[in-house]
């Protein structure tokens, strides 16, 4: 019997599932269970996790802080990659909050050679997006190594998805330059792109005080169905994307795509009417962008593929993350 839109997309949607980028993002609910309800922390703890890094008032204005812990074993097959994901990593989610980056700090445990390496690494990346290392730590280890990174970032209209609303149109902005790692699912552009990677995480900033954008995620390590419903679950949003309209690299699975962590990918909520301003923003800059769904209120994350629909989160039962109320 041949094979139905609906046979691809069930199949489709059961790796998405049980994606473990995805799955791993559950530990996050651990955070609320021991912090929420601590009475030192000064805002609202439940309502304000969800967004890729904390704004802060300070020194006249918001600043943006977050952090990023590498794999062991990541760090252990590539220490070189493992310190330029520190910054990358970081560098994507001060963008998603709509913040210029201003400097990164690092920590790094490791025996020296392997330390060097990231070290390494990390500067390539801070050379790369025209960022400093403004401090960090480190301490020689013979055993595993860690590696973990912060940034700090300063953002004057901080994009969150406290600002999400149904209506809005999701928009995702990709850079599609350069090829599929083979032994990490990993989508590197940043080769390719070269000198304009510094200006593609700061046109994030750009946008956010057009008003064009008020609440982005970068597409991490969950992949994008899992990087999504993180976005989604805050507000228990839904939204159903049309697979035809995502932009793919040429020569690249649709699988493997939508499971892999892109240098450059971007999900986006524009207000109505804004998302062609939105998407002509990353356009011209070479990168691809596309409308690719209206938030709505049903909780669900489906997907279409020709006839056939499925869901693949139901985000108003199923936790991601566990932040959301």
């Amino acid at each position: 019997m041949p094979r139905t839109d609906q046979d691809s997309l069930d199949a489709l949607v059961t790796v998405l599932r049980s994606h473990p980028g995805m799955r791993g993002k559950a530990a996050i609910g651990l955070v609320s269970e021991v912090l929420g309800g601590s009475a030192w922390l000064n805002g609202d703890w439940l309502g304000g996790p969800g967004d890729d890094g904390a704004v802060i008032e300070a020194f006249g204005g918001p600043v943006v802080a977050c952090g990023e812990a590498m794999w062991p074993p990541f760090v252990r097959a590539d220490p070189f990659g493992a310190g330029f994901a520190a910054v990358l990593t970081n560098i994507n989610d001060l963008a998603a909050m709509g913040a210029v980056p201003l400097g990164i700090v690092d920590t790094i445990v490791a025996d020296t050679a392997t330390a060097r390496r990231v070290l390494e690494g990390i500067r390539r990346a801070c050379e790369l997006f025209r960022v400093p290392v403004i401090g960090g730590h480190l301490t020689e280890h013979d055993g595993e190594p860690a590696v973990s990174a912060f940034g700090v970032g300063a953002a004057t209209h901080p994009l969150s998805v406290t600002r999400m609303a149904v209506g809005q149109k999701l928009v995702v902005a990709y850079a599609l330059d350069g090829s599929m790692r083979p032994d990490f699912p990993f989508f590197p552009a940043f080769d390719a792109r070269g000198e304009r990677c510094a200006g593609d995480v700061r046109l994030l900033a750009e946008v956010a005080a057009t008003g064009a954008c008020v609440a982005a995620k970068d597409i991490s390590m969950a992949g994008f169905a899992g990087s999504l419903a993180m976005l989604l679950e805050q507000g228990r949003f839904g939204v159903t994307v049309d697979l035809a309209t995502l932009p793919v690299p040429p020569g690249v699975d649709l699988t493997a795509w939508l499971t892999c962590f892109p240098s450059f990918g971007f999900l986006l909520c524009a207000p109505p009417g804004r998302e062609d301003e939105l998407v002509a923003a990353f356009t011209a800059r070479g990168l691809r962008a596309a409308i690719l769904g209206t938030l709505d209120d049903s909780g669900h994350l489906d997907l279409a593929l020709g006839t056939a629909t499925a869901t693949v989160f139901d985000i108003g039962t199923e936790p991601v993350t566990g932040l959301a109320r």
